[in-house]
């Protein structure tokens, strides 16, 4: 992986760097490599063996999920995505189409009330998180957006973890890590899948 940022870059600074690289792709460059992604992601046996998709519903300039929800329920498969509370942690329900989403918490497009009740932990046995950030290092740290809403959850959650990035997002140096980081088990680019846990090949 390309080497970017080094680890004695605070957090604060490597968050602003990272959000102005994502930003200065151009649209059309963004939308081919999040293809090239999602069809790298479709090859990894954690996602064919998965019943269950936790996602992200992706705004912005990050990488897309909403194709990838798509690729989900044209499998076969479950979807589910987080509603944020103000506790600092993730709720995630199950939806049946993207109508099944409204705006939530900082803007973010989150389940509806509609949608019964979020799963626990036994529920997602056997399941993939797709986790968000703005950049990962090689042993699947990532640096994201500062709220600690996903290391909360991932300390509990029992399937398998992946990040989708772009390889302007993949830091070849060690990120700054603190004791409560957990890191992803995949890393899925455009230009190749690194995993970063050998208890999961």
């Amino acid at each position: 992986m390309a080497s970017s940022q080094g680890s004695d870059a605070g957090k604060t600074a490597l968050r602003a760097e990272y959000v102005r690289i994502r930003t200065r792709m151009g649209a059309s460059v963004r939308a081919a490599t999040d293809a090239r992604i999602l069809l790298g992601l479709e090859e990894l046996s954690a996602w064919k063996n998965a019943r269950l998709i936790l996602t992200y519903v992706s705004f912005g300039s990050e990488v897309d999920t909403h194709a990838l929800m798509q690729a989900a329920w044209a499998a076969g498969k479950q979807v589910a995505v987080p509603r944020c509370r103000r506790s600092h942690s993730l709720d995630f329900y199950v939806i049946s189409s993207e109508d099944d989403l409204e705006p939530g918490l900082r803007g973010l497009m989150e389940p509806s009330p509609d949608c019964g009740r979020p799963l626990t932990p036994p529920q997602m046995v056997g399941s993939l998180c797709i986790v968000p950030g703005l950049v990962f290092d090689a042993d699947g740290y990532r640096i994201g957006y500062g709220g600690g809403y996903y290391d909360r959850f991932l300390a509990f959650y029992p399937g398998e973890k992946v990040a989708l990035v772009r390889s302007r997002q993949l830091s070849g140096n060690p990120l700054p890590r603190d004791e409560h980081d957990v890191p992803v088990d995949w890393l899925v680019s455009e230009s190749g899948t690194w995993c970063c846990n050998p208890m999961v090949r």
